[in-house]
């Protein structure tokens, strides 16, 4: 795919930030860029009679409002899929569309899953394995490291954590890449549509079967687990297993596949990472901020709110997204953001969100991409792109999804 078209300042009036082509399609960094400066909290006209949305792109503001769970909410939908269609239908069943002391009642179900005590056998699986894809790239010469490398990392990672047999995981990889639309600009909603159901009734099958007969996996501790001394309902086990298996799966795979891209166009950071100068977990983040698997995250404001120096006012009832791609690129939370380094140090990215709603997950995408670095530092003495790039096309996932290249081992 040829390099996005850049957009300039002047296009901000006819911008739709709900096209998915927008995403996939231009680079909207000169857009962001002018924003931040003069319109911080822009509002965004939606066609074919969708709500109007808030857009802010500035890290402070964006921070904030993730952090403040009294004035914004996000149990009316956190992305704009749902946001502009009125709600989600999993809000108060679902941890990431769910606020207030239940929401913290289903994180500390998750966390039994999640922390890194818990997590030990599926990291130590996850190096092994990436070990192991990466040798066998490097011993086909040339590979498409999307499809071949970074996707099998963190499905095999999360189908682990959630103890999905081997002979389902590619049918729900499959799944997951549909229902996130990453077939392309001309793919059907109704396939979309259809996938998210199928994953639904995938997970309902095996929750099922956990509540019968329960082990150590997360699908098994949200099986046996209660609220306020009650069993989960199946509806919240299946919605919770499809934010797990979608939140786990399809960033960190964006992350990877935008990582090696990112070393292969900055060939001293490559170089940096191949001598040892760049620390693995500081080289981490600075590819999550870098790539910014998850464009956006929404909430709606539940009271009215003065903000910026225009006298502008969120109204209760408003939606407002906020831009991580733009807020990662901010000029006053990172020195010279537009450069791709390693070692940057502090780097608060927002790739993981922020405040109550921070992802779950974000030590495991840690693991992954940090397998992956290992990997590439210890195995692999170069890497060479040998084909045309193909994006995805979401308005909340941003990323490649093939990526030809030829690896070649150290001698």
């Amino acid at each position: 795919m040829p390099s996005r078209i850049m957009l300039n300042p002047g296009d901000i009036a006819t911008l739709d930030l709900t096209d998915p082509r927008t995403h996939a399609e231009y680079d909207l960094s000169e857009v962001w860029r002018h924003l931040r400066k003069t319109q911080p909290f822009h509002w965004h006209p939606s066609a074919g009679g969708a709500p109007d949305f808030w857009v802010v792109s500035r890290h402070a503001d964006v921070s904030e409002i993730y952090r403040d769970n009294k004035r914004f909410t996000s149990e009316k939908g956190n992305v704009l899929t749902t946001l502009l269609m009125g709600g989600d239908s999993a809000a108060g069943m679902m941890a990431a569309v769910t606020d207030g002391p239940r929401h913290s009642d289903l994180r500390k179900i998750l966390l039994k899953a999640f922390s890194p005590r818990a997590l030990e056998g599926v990291v130590d699986n996850i190096r092994q394995s990436t070990r192991a894809l990466v040798a066998e790239a490097i011993a086909r010469g040339e590979c498409d490291f999307a499809a071949d490398v970074a996707a099998d990392i963190p499905l095999t990672a999360i189908c682990d954590l959630m103890g999905v047999p081997e002979a389902d995981r590619a049918k729900v990889l499959e799944l997951t890449a549909t229902a996130l639309g990453n077939d392309g600009a001309a793919q059907s909603p109704a396939a979309a549509w259809q996938a998210r159901n199928d994953i639904l009734a995938y997970f309902g099958t095996l929750a099922a079967e956990r509540r019968a007969n329960p082990g150590d996996d997360a699908i098994s501790v949200l099986a046996t687990g209660t609220l306020e001394g009650k069993p989960l309902t199946m509806d919240e086990i299946v919605v919770n297993c499809y934010s797990l298996i979608i939140g786990g799966d399809e960033t960190s795979r964006m992350s990877m596949t935008g990582g090696v891209l990112a070393l292969i166009e900055h060939p001293d950071q490559w170089q940096a990472l191949k001598s040892g100068e760049a620390d693995i977990a500081t080289a981490v983040d600075e590819i999550l901020r870098w790539t910014t698997p998850a464009l956006h995250f929404g909430r709606t404001a539940l009271e009215d709110i003065p903000v910026g120096t225009q006298g502008q006012v969120i109204k209760a009832g408003d939606i407002v997204t906020l831009w991580n791609d733009s807020a990662n690129m901010d000029e006053d939370a990172f020195e010279a953001p537009e450069r791709f380094r390693l070692d940057r140090t502090p780097n608060k990215h927002l790739s993981f969100g922020y405040g109550p709603h921070f992802c779950l997950g974000a030590y495991l995408g840690r693991a992954e991409i940090a397998a992956m670095l290992s990997a590439l530092r210890e195995l692999v003495a170069s890497v060479e792109l040998r084909g045309d790039t193909r994006r995805n096309y979401s308005n909340l996932l941003s990323g490649v999804t093939s990526l030809p290249v030829a690896l070649r081992g150290d001698l």
